[in-house]
């Protein structure tokens, strides 16, 4: 997914020690009949957890009346795309020449590394979609790898309380085959009706949880719809609970602090406010760099890259857990 935002903002982020519950803000997805969704990384009081470097929540949007997901290709550089739906289809096309759906429990991880693009569009017989998108930041040594995609449909497994599917890293005894760069964790967790489930979890990692549906506290602390809570390294178990009468849904996300300074802007992720001014200028020339996007057919053959901002964007210096 892009960040389609027309003039993103240009944000000086500071060293963070931040330990509660980040609230996300709405963002339209493009367009002037756009899909909404919420946005709760980066934000100010904390940019990462571990490498995760962007997250959106969205839907449940009925998209009959005509506002369908239809992100035309668009570049990336420096991450990793990780999309992750609860309802609905998506076809995910990429100049690497990859054609896929995106369903369901099903993991799509994409490497951008030097560049690539990709279009995304929901499909025609989808009715409700309903999902998340996030990025994750390559290390400096590996941000220029090769593109690459990995598919991986994880087994739900009972945890007592709770059924779990690992896409990304090891928890509860399962664990995803598919390749990261750095140590991560992403999993959904659907927690029965009343039941309180203690994860027992890498003390190196920071967590994210983020809220899907239902009444959940995590550490004590109740979360909204889309609310991110953190916990930073050294615990050993992650406390959950779903204080409703529905089952409750989460994305738990973890992994190493990520210690590098990152400059982030539009859908580049580089580590010098000049490293971003060559990928835009390269991607509204057509380079190859970037490539091309075979098949896809929509509202326009390519999205156009947002003016640079004035000031010379600056890194965003890492949290101090």
């Amino acid at each position: 997914m892009s960040n389609t935002d027309a003039l993103p903002a240009e944000v000086t982020c500071t060293a963070s020690a931040f330990t509660g519950v980040l609230h996300a803000r709405e963002v339209p997805l493009g367009g002037p009949r756009a899909l909404l969704v919420r946005r709760t990384l980066p934000q100010r009081d904390r940019s990462l957890i571990g490498a995760w470097c962007f997250a959106d929540h969205y839907g449940p949007h009925d998209v009959r009346g005509g506002t369908r997901m239809d992100v035309p290709p668009h570049p990336h550089t420096g991450l990793q795309t990780v999309s992750w739906l609860f309802q609905g289809e998506i076809e995910h096309r990429d100049s690497a020449g990859v054609h896929a759906m995106v369903r369901p429990g099903e993991l799509n991880l994409m490497t951008a590394g030097a560049g690539i693009c990709h279009s995304e569009v929901s499909t025609s017989t989808t009715t409700i979609l309903h999902g998340v998108q996030l990025w994750v930041a390559l290390p400096d040594a590996d941000r220029d790898t090769d593109r690459d995609f990995a598919h991986y449909a994880p087994q739900a497994r009972d945890i007592g309380g709770a059924t779990l599917r690992v896409f990304l890293g090891e928890l509860a005894n399962s664990r995803s085959p598919v390749h990261t760069f750095t140590p991560l964790l992403g999993a959904q967790l659907d927690v029965d009706p009343g039941a309180a489930v203690t994860l027992q979890v890498d003390p190196t990692f920071e967590h994210g949880v983020l809220l899907d549906e239902g009444d959940v506290e995590v550490a004590g602390t109740p979360l909204a719809v889309a609310d991110l809570a953190y916990q930073s390294p050294g615990h050993r178990e992650l406390h959950l609970v779903n204080r409703g009468s529905g089952p409750a849904r989460l994305i738990i996300l973890g992994g190493v602090p990520f210690r590098e300074e990152l400059v982030m802007w539009w859908n580049f992720v580089g580590r010098s406010h000049d490293d971003i001014a060559a990928y835009r200028e390269q991607w509204q020339a057509n380079d190859a760099r970037f490539g091309d996007v075979e098949g896809y057919v929509g509202r326009t053959a390519r999205l156009p890259a947002p003016p640079l901002p004035n000031a010379k964007l600056k890194p965003r210096p890492h949290p101090t857990s």
